[in-house]
């Protein structure tokens, strides 16, 4: 007989954790209502005594289990990471999302992953959540599991957004793509950002008094704007500095690649290769092609009238 391996070698969890209160999910883009199921997951922990715990999945499963209807993602790579740590959670387990856990059933993922492996006494999921082989690990079936089989269910409920429907992944992903950056940031209790290292440019930015970063252009899963020239925030490890951002490409200059390009007000701090995040706060205008650089300039002039005073409104 084969002697079962001990959870925590499994998990990766120190050996001094007895159990854990647990939620489960693709948490992408962390918002509101992700942020009150971890702070109902924090309250549980500190009422139990158990440590608490975030298993979610990388890539996202819809990616396994039927790639054409996979969504853009509000966070890739680290971004989900950096808003995760800000949290009170105290492990995250980023599970590979591969076809052989797509096979998994809600019962045997519940026993195999999160019970025997996580060491799970209290599952914390959000009202519409739904997991399992055809997501049919609802509400209903888990806390049916946990009534036979000794674990805890609490399910959070919604947080409503300004139109009273629930705040989900889904909507912001229709906000942002809409270029209705207020609605996303409604949602996600924060402006929509995006991340990535600062990369040398062609260095059209100085020769026109508009000197610029360049930011690598993130994954193609990245949910991104409609193209224009928006007023950001640019989070940096010198700080915080307000700024315009050009998403797309330099019409004025036949050049159609689509590029991050931002102009930092009253700052000029030495980024190359360093991790920045920019947030976008406002669309200022579309782009458009300039019959001149000169033309292009006096625009910019005003973008950064107009960027200047969105950054400082509310």
């Amino acid at each position: 007989m084969t002697e079962r391996v001990d959870w925590h070698e499994e998990s990766g969890l120190p050996p001094d954790v007895a159990g854990t209160v647990l939620t489960v999910g693709t948490f992408d883009g962390v918002h509101a209502g992700h942020r009150l199921v971890l702070e109902r997951l924090a309250e549980r922990a500190a009422a139990t005594g158990l440590k608490s715990v975030l298993v979610t999945f990388e890539p996202h499963p819809l990616e396994i289990v039927n790639p054409a209807a996979a969504p853009h993602l509000l966070t890739v790579g680290d971004e989900k990471l950096e808003v995760l740590a800000e949290s009170k959670l105290d492990y995250l387990a980023v599970l590979p999302f591969t076809p052989a856990l797509a096979q998994y059933d809600a019962p045997a993922f519940v026993n195999a992953v999160l019970r025997e492996r996580f060491g799970m006494q209290e599952l914390l999921i959000g009202y519409d959540h739904g997991f399992g082989r055809g997501r049919v690990g609802d509400a209903a079936v888990l806390q049916a599991l946990g009534a036979a089989r000794g674990f805890g269910v609490i399910v959070v409920p919604a947080v409503l957004g300004p139109d009273g429907r629930p705040v989900s992944s889904t909507s912001i992903r229709r906000a942002v793509a809409g270029g209705d950056l207020d609605r996303a940031a409604g949602g996600l209790g924060r402006a929509y950002g995006i991340s990535g290292v600062v990369v040398k440019g062609v260095g059209r930015g100085r020769t026109l008094g508009f000197r610029t970063i360049n930011l690598s252009m993130p994954s193609a899963r990245k949910l991104l704007p409609p193209d224009g020239v928006y007023a950001v925030r640019v989070c940096t490890p010198e700080g915080t500095f307000g700024g315009m951002m050009n998403l797309g490409g330099r019409p004025t200059f036949d050049d159609a690649v689509k590029t991050l390009e931002t102009h930092l007000f009253d700052a000029s701090p030495e980024l190359y290769g360093r991790r920045v995040r920019i947030d976008l706060i406002r669309r200022v205008r579309e782009t458009r092609k300039f019959a001149t650089a000169e033309a292009l300039v006096a625009q910019l002039a005003q973008d950064e009238r107009a960027a200047r005073s969105a950054l400082a409104g509310p």
